[in-house]
């Protein structure tokens, strides 16, 4: 059975060497607070995992905001070098235990790849079983021969963040800190305004998070529960377009259906004086 939202440390050693199975790091430096980890690539590594660069080979070069979306055809390109084929079970992983990840996870769907999953609590909880790691080890990766498609439902841009903040069937979530959210801490990208976007509600994606591991799927569905409706489509955002497929990950164990992710989140938004604030 593929996996397509989370995997344990338990089942993913049981399928390390099955043959169809790529294991990628897509840790990248952590931001807003959040404390460097402890271990990471290239010096400690799960078995036979390769690097998913989420701040170069997938992130559009051409864009001024980070971690934006990129081309079909880069991602193609750059996920056939990983060798990444049609039938492959992907699983992706960071550093801090739920953090990037989820946005890896969320550009495969996007680009029409469903059999893909995110290791619950990352490596730090792959290291607590006390299951081996290693260095990063140079292969030689044959060409694979993965399709891309993109599926346009699972991100939006800012025009249709506009339509949906008077749009009762369409909640905006933000998955920063409540006080970035609510303007009492500054960015800690420069130049971009405080606030959020009107109307939005604040979840922060730390606190569906315990120990580097999602919460149970009761208590993520009472998140979600208490400020939107599952019948309503859920706009995540954040800072750039990362911890907004915390959520969207969450909410898609909650088993909201309609959930898209707002790729250039607050980056875009607060660098932009023509777009509304609160």
């Amino acid at each position: 059975m593929p996996y397509s939202q989370l995997i344990s440390p338990q089942s993913l050693k049981q399928i390390l060497k099955q043959p169809n199975l790529v294991l990628l790091d897509a840790s990248i430096p952590p931001v807003a607070g959040i404390p460097e980890p402890e271990h990471g690539w290239p010096q400690v590594t799960i078995q036979g995992a390769r690097r998913f660069d989420l701040n170069d080979n997938f992130s559009d070069r051409h864009s001024e905001f980070s971690h934006t979306l990129p081309s079909v055809e880069q991602f193609q390109q750059s996920a056939r070098a990983l060798g990444i084929n049609r039938d492959s079970q992907i699983v992706v992983y960071d550093n801090v235990g739920i953090y990037s990840a989820p946005r890896a996870w969320w550009m495969f769907k996007a680009m029409g790849h469903s059999n893909v999953a995110v290791l619950d609590g990352g490596l730090p909880n792959w290291l607590a079983q006390g299951y081996a790691v290693e260095p990063a080890q140079h292969m030689t990766i044959e060409q694979g021969d993965i399709h891309c498609s993109l599926e346009p439902q699972y991100f939006c841009d800012y025009r249709d963040v506009l339509k949906a903040i008077d749009d009762d069937d369409t909640t905006i979530i933000d998955a920063r800190a409540e006080n970035r959210f609510l303007g009492k801490t500054p960015e800690p990208r420069k130049g971009l305004r405080s606030g959020h976007i009107p109307n939005s509600k604040s979840l922060p994606f730390q606190t569906l998070i315990s120990q580097g591991q999602l919460v149970e799927k009761a208590q993520l569905q009472q998140s979600f529960a208490e400020i939107a409706q599952t019948n309503q489509t859920l706009v995540f955002s954040c800072g750039s377009g990362i911890t907004a497929c915390v959520l969207a990950l969450a909410a898609d164990i909650a088993e909201f259906p309609n959930l898209r992710v707002y790729d250039g989140s607050w980056a875009e938004w607060g660098s932009n004086e023509q777009l509304p604030i609160s």
